[in-house]
């Protein structure tokens, strides 16, 4: 049976959530390092696999429009609901064990779609797309969408957790644990192929073996740290909730199109970090696009329309291992970000950590040894520890706790909307612009880094003295109050 949740009164009196100790913060995000996973094998390989079932490279960013469409329109529904959802499982566990069912599922098959396709469709098409395609691009979107329903609770469940004092450390650890699941992902295919001699290369028109096994360890690994998290972590119940936040509960269910309306009513520090978010997300899904392609042509010598040789394989576990050590990087970032952010700001972090990202992008143009991106690997990874954590402790301390869910998806619209952007005209830049050779397109990625720093200084919060935001947080929360 279901309770609705609770409204605020102006009566309540607040009452501090209790400090969770490390092990219990752990728990709280076991379950995202695995979805992290999968997101490792995803962004280091959809594209490889997509262009073994015959997709062009100024086609790729077309099809990785169902990443971004689907979270989209699921993470303010799924957070929506969440706020809306008391059961006797928990209010955010559900969620995101449905999602991982799902994106077990999407991970198995969409390394096999040519399988699931049968030889009957081979000749087939559909728009010019071939239907073993399609396919692929379905499980494709089956296993975002599940990625995204599992995702946003993990987000709100930090936020309802914990209390504010302890919400930069609740998400750098969250970064450390996504970190550490993301380098499983993208180092996978490179481990069994060097360490237990996997076949890194398939017949035309089918996946290698490396990668079809990476993925079905990852839908194993997924699976097993969501249920840990779900049997290990217990929410409040709509009473404690309440309490701990100055609110009582009242029967009032909130209607779906309250997102609307939430929307328009965001606050300015969550329209500010949109923006900068917008530009970091450009950029980084360039990078996950382009990086096997570019790699091809740019550092291997390769033509754009070579996509089933042994070297593009070769260019393709490279991306995979490259995306590895940014992880490893990131996760490395990770404990450093709490600590260095209580040295000078949240807000100094980010720009840091952006302008290094920036830096780390560039140099992949002027690094032409595959073997020496590691280098560039440094300032990404640097960047994503942040983007996965600086934002959402910034962001978390301008929202209502009865609506955490529902802001956190909308907070993703920042995320998922310059994705879409970059899916529709990405491809044909790279085609009319620079003949498909997709490393320029790169280099354009690391301008937007750039860009996005300087949008972080707009963040009304002092970039190096601790007292005077402290007192910032004050004025904010009586402000509020």
């Amino acid at each position: 049976m279901q309770t609705d949740p609770p409204v605020v009164s102006e009566t309540a009196l607040a009452i501090d959530k209790p400090k969770l100790g490390m092990g219990s913060i752990i728990n709280l995000s076991m379950g995202f390092m695995g979805i992290q996973m999968g997101f490792g094998l995803q962004n280091g390989n959809a594209s490889r696999i997509l262009a073994n079932f015959g997709a062009d490279v100024h086609e790729l960013s077309w099809f990785w429009l169902v990443a971004p469409l689907t979270g989209l329109i699921v993470q303010p529904i799924i957070g929506h609901m969440g706020d809306n959802t008391w059961g006797k499982f928990g209010r955010r566990k559900p969620y995101f064990l449905v999602g991982a069912v799902l994106a077990c599922l999407g991970l198995i098959f969409l390394p096999n779609s040519n399988i699931v396709a049968g030889e009957s469709m081979y000749a087939m098409d559909f728009l010019g797309i071939t239907a073993i395609l399609w396919v692929g691009i379905g499980f494709l979107a089956l296993m975002d969408a599940s990625f995204n329903i599992s995702m946003e609770p993990f987000r709100a469940l930090v936020g309802d957790m914990l209390p504010k004092s302890q919400g930069t450390i609740g998400f750098s650890v969250q970064t450390i644990l996504i970190s550490f699941g993301a380098i499983l992902g993208s180092f996978m295919p490179w481990i069994l192929t060097n360490w237990f001699g996997v076949a890194n290369s398939a017949a035309e028109g089918s996946v290698a073996p490396n990668v079809v096994w990476s993925f079905y360890v990852g839908a194993a690994i997924l699976m097993l740290t969501i249920l840990y998290t779900v049997l290990t972590i217990k929410e409040y119940s709509p009473k404690d909730f309440a309490r701990y936040n100055g609110e009582t509960v009242v029967k009032k269910k909130g209607k779906m199109t309250d997102i609307f309306v939430d929307f328009v009513n965001m606050p300015i520090r969550m329209r500010r970090l949109g923006l900068v978010q917008f530009f970091s997300w450009f950029a980084l899904f360039t990078m996950w696009v382009y990086t096997t392609s570019s790699l091809a042509t740019h550092h291997y010598g390769l033509t754009p329309d070579d996509t089933s040789s042994a070297l593009f394989n070769t260019a393709g576990d490279q991306a995979g291992f490259l995306f590895g050590w940014y992880n490893f990087f990131a996760l490395i970032f990770a404990f450093l970000l709490s600590p260095l952010a209580k040295k000078t700001s949240r807000k100094f972090v980010h720009v840091l950590a952006l302008s290094s990202g920036g830096i780390g992008l560039l140099s992949m143009y002027f690094i032409t040894d595959p073997n020496m991106l590691i280098i560039s690997m440094l300032g990404i990874g640097f960047a994503w520890a942040s983007i996965l954590s600086m934002p959402y402790a910034l962001l978390i301390d301008s929202l209502p706790a009865a609506k955490m869910g529902v802001y956190m998806g909308i907070f993703n619209f920042f995320i998922v909307i310059p994705q879409i952007v970059n899916a529709l005209f990405g491809g044909p830049i790279v085609h009319a612009f620079f003949d498909d050779y997709s490393i320029y397109y790169l280099v354009f990625g690391g301008v937007l880094f750039l860009a996005a720093a300087m949008l972080t200084l707009r963040i009304r919060e002092p970039l190096f003295n601790e007292t005077e935001i402290k007192e910032m947080e004050q004025r904010d929360a009586l402000g509020a109050a």
